[in-house]
């Protein structure tokens, strides 16, 4: 009986497993220490001197003891059960720690022979950490076993769950920090698990890290109470099992204990999905960790608290090279761990350590969905050109084509049903891709009506209206070996750059490391966009995440902007098929003109950039004019422009360039799928003014075309913040790239038109005056708008699309 009366809980450990247990811990501990800390002598056989402590100290060590405290007893559980598990450390600040667990495991010297298994290897651990030539003091993807990169926090359980999908047999630890916990997508990605599959998923099992502190603050959930804590905890729909205190012993039987319960709740609740068919939605069990910041480190140092304080968040003393008492603080705190005790002679663990994790794959440092390229399958793909809308002649027609490439999004999502799974904030209908759901319904485990909408618990399509934890989802789902793609509101995607900007760092990581094998690349598709927003006005307007994508590496990112429906299949077929990027697509939902049947637009979309002659008049003679465009609004208003010039300058030599692929316009020595000057100078010339209508913010195209031979004669139009609830064209008009505007600026560019179109200028003035006349009046565009089609006939300089021919480099 304890104190209270009440009868003790059962020990878990024998006192031979626990004095284990408590052994790796010592030694994951040690290691993690010496990381932040040391240059050599390791196993301090050797005086402690100033010239072998680091000169910069960099690291975290408050969170680290606790990842070292889990990670231990998930190995105990992992070999007494037999289990797949992989280890998501949301407080990625702990980097030491999973670096010490996988040195342990042996898999850090099988990746890196070169630190090896003993003093010389662990010499080499300590001082590449943090350290110049060596790796970060994150998670990173250096780390063998992690899938997530711990240096934002936020991310962990949707990464964990993104995991999960679709891997039945995987257990996913996700380690949530307390202060992770107060960030907005890791809020939100509680709910994740209304969305996972008892039967055909895997499992997540949170397990919520309270020490405390963060860098100098508290952390809002250690200072709730329990019944708060519990609450909130139940209501995300956990029953959450708790472990607390800072006795090691008597934490190592308890979290023991309640790990046990949750893998056994675990195993019941799967065990009713697959064989009873059990429905209703179960109460997972997760763990909550209460446990000192900076656990057996230092209690004190210069008379100030640091071990249960915020004072060993980092660093928890910075001096241990200039000051002697800070370096004997230092060696105490490593003695302390009786490393004699845990490694041989040599410098390896010794044997009750080394024995003390799995084996081979099971080990989670070695598990091959932390390293999803592994696992990767390509995709069975539909010929997109099944799917090929038919264009009689350019420039005609009304066809709504994102809702084409739902019905090959479709038959992908039929062809691939455990490795292919499409995500959307609520949007997945909004952006005309909800012909999938003739291929499987939205996933949902939550309570139902009647009145719901293609709800059912097997299904594959993720909406949450959350653009954070879709992203997060897909970003686990991507790194354990499948495939997806993400629909999105243009001008909201923005919620997830800083999402972006971590995973596109972790591809131009991974890339230059040699065991990370290359995974499906990340697909998104931008609709609902700037140039179309009817009714949502001017909060629904900002074509900026291209500008932002373009910030990072060219070797990790591309950006399309294809013109109609069949160019759009064309390049979504080759983003499903890539791997190792970021793959943005912008296009819009809105029935639009089409140009260019399957075999032009696939001819088309490889070149990336291209002439096209069905809309050109400068018959491969020098052009008066370059006319380029980029995205398919500016496309339509540069062939409309084009289609006005063209009659009242029957003479005028016009060259239209159609862009469907950004990166063609940077030079190849900036970016690997840039073109050469010469390709560049052949499309655009030298010396002819051009006028570029572009998607987006006008100044990107500056950017990407400033070393050109004749950038100082490009004149680009795109979006200027002009825009409110207001018709499409006078959309296009608030911010001139529409056709009136655009045909102004061919004749105030070129010379030889200054002086004899006066008339014909102020003819296009009125027309814009009378356009907005119009539109105040009536609550439309003018049907000489609406209505426009692209209609040159032979005879008037023109070719039909049967004769025409894409004349690119």
């Amino acid at each position: 009986m304890n104190a209270q009366g009440q009868p003790e809980p059962a020990t878990v450990l024998d006192p031979q497993q626990l004095e284990r247990i408590h052994a790796w811990w010592r030694a994951a501990n040690y290691l993690s220490v010496g990381q932040i800390y040391l240059m050599d002598n390791p196993l301090l056989r050797e005086p402690l001197l100033p010239e072998r402590v680091k000169p910069r100290l960099l690291g975290h060590w408050g969170t680290t003891p606790g990842l070292n405290f889990i990670y231990a007893h998930l190995n105990r559980a992992i070999m007494e059960r037999d289990l797949d598990t992989i280890y998501v450390m949301g407080p990625g600040h702990g980097g030491p720690g999973p670096v010490a667990a996988a040195w342990l495991e042996g898999t850090y010297s099988e990746t890196y022979p070169n630190i090896s298994q003993d003093a010389v290897g662990m010499e080499r651990l300590f001082r590449q950490f943090s350290f110049p030539g060596g790796i970060p003091s994150h998670v990173a993807p250096e780390t063998p076993g992690s899938i997530h990169e711990g240096g934002e926090l936020g991310y962990a359980l949707s990464h964990a769950y993104g995991a999960a999908f679709d891997n039945p047999e995987l257990i996913v630890a996700a380690v949530v920090g307390d202060g992770e916990a107060e960030t907005g997508p890791l809020a939100a990605s509680w709910h994740s698990n209304k969305f996972i599959d008892p039967a055909r998923d895997g499992t997540v099992l949170p397990i919520l890290h309270l020490n405390g502190f963060k860098i100098a603050n508290p952390t809002v959930l250690d200072r709730i109470d329990r019944d708060e804590l519990d609450g909130l905890l139940r209501g995300y729909g956990h029953t959450p099992h708790y472990v607390e205190g800072d006795d090691p012993g008597q934490m190592h039987q308890d979290f023991a204990r309640a790990l046990d319960g949750c893998l056994d709740q675990i195993a019941e609740i799967k065990r009713r999905a697959r064989e009873d068919g059990t429905n209703e939605r179960p109460r997972w069990p997760m763990i909550v960790l209460r446990s000192p910041k900076g656990w057996t480190g230092p209690a004190e140092v210069d008379g100030k608290k640091v071990e249960g304080s915020w004072r060993s968040h980092q660093v928890p003393f910075s001096a241990a090279r200039e000051d002697d008492g800070h370096r004997e603080v230092l060696e105490d705190w490593l003695r302390s761990y009786r490393p004699e005790e845990l490694f041989d002679e040599s410098g390896a663990p010794v044997e009750a350590i080394r024995t003390l994790h799995p084996t081979g794959a099971r080990r989670m440092s070695a598990n091959p969905h932390a390293n999803g390229g592994v696992l990767l399958r390509a995709l069975r793909m539909p010929e997109f050109r099944d799917y090929a809308v038919a264009v009689a002649e350019p420039g005609t027609g009304a066809v709504e084509s994102t809702r084409v490439l739902g019905e090959m999004l479709r038959d992908v999502m039929a062809m691939n049903s455990d490795t292919f799974r499409v995500f959307a904030p609520d949007e997945n209908n909004s952006n005309r891709l909800d012909a999938v759901l003739e291929a499987t319904d939205r996933t949902w485990n939550a309570r139902t009506v009647p009145e719901d909408d293609r709800l059912a618990r097997d299904g594959r399509v993720m909406e949450i209206l959350s653009e954070h934890t879709c992203q997060g989802w897909l970003e686990g789902y991507l790194l354990t070996g499948r495939h997806g793609f993400f629909s999105c509101y243009e001008a909201f995607v923005h919620i997830v750059d800083s999402m972006f900007n971590q995973h596109a760092k972790w591809l131009d990581t991974a890339n230059r490391i040699e065991w990370r094998r290359p995974i499906a690349s990340l697909n998104y598709l931008l609709t609902s966009h700037v140039w179309r927003q009817d009714h949502n006005g001017f909060s629904h307007q900002d074509p900026g995440f291209i500008d932002h994508v373009i910030n990072k590496k060219p070797e990790v990112i591309r950006v399309y902007l294809p013109p109609d429906a069949n160019t759009l299949l064309s390049v979504a077929d080759h983003c499903l098929r890539s791997r190792q990027y970021v793959n943005v697509i912008v296009a819009g939902k809105q029935p639009q003109l089409q140009y260019l049947d399957m075999e032009s637009a696939v001819v088309h979309c490889t070149k990336g950039i291209g002439i096209w002659d069905w809309a050109s008049s400068d018959a491969g003679a020098e052009p008066d004019v370059v006319m380029a465009c980029a995205g398919d609004v500016p496309t339509m208003e540069t062939l409309a422009a084009v289609d006005f010039l063209r009659t009242r300058f029957p003479d005028l030599r016009i060259r239209v360039v159609n862009v469907v692929d950004l990166m063609r316009l940077q030079d190849d020595a900036e970016n690997p799928h840039g073109l050469p000057d010469r390709d560049f100078d052949a499309l655009f010339t030298t010396g002819a003014p051009v006028i570029f209508a572009y998607h987006g913010y006008p100044w990107l195209i500056h950017r990407l075309t400033y070393r050109r031979t004749n950038h100082d004669n490009f004149h680009v139009r795109g979006y200027k913040e002009e825009g409110t609830t207001t018709t499409p064209f006078d959309m296009c008009v608030l911010n001139q790239i529409d056709r009136f505007s655009l045909a102004i600026d061919v004749i105030d560019r070129v010379p030889r038109l200054r002086e004899s179109s006066a008339h014909v200028r102020e003819e296009l003035k009125d027309k814009l005056l009378e356009h907005r006349q119009y539109i105040r009046v009536h609550g439309e565009d003018m049907p000489e708008i609406t209505d426009w089609q692209w209609s040159w006939a032979p005879d008037r300089g023109g070719r039909p699309q049967s004769d025409s021919v894409d004349r690119s480099v």
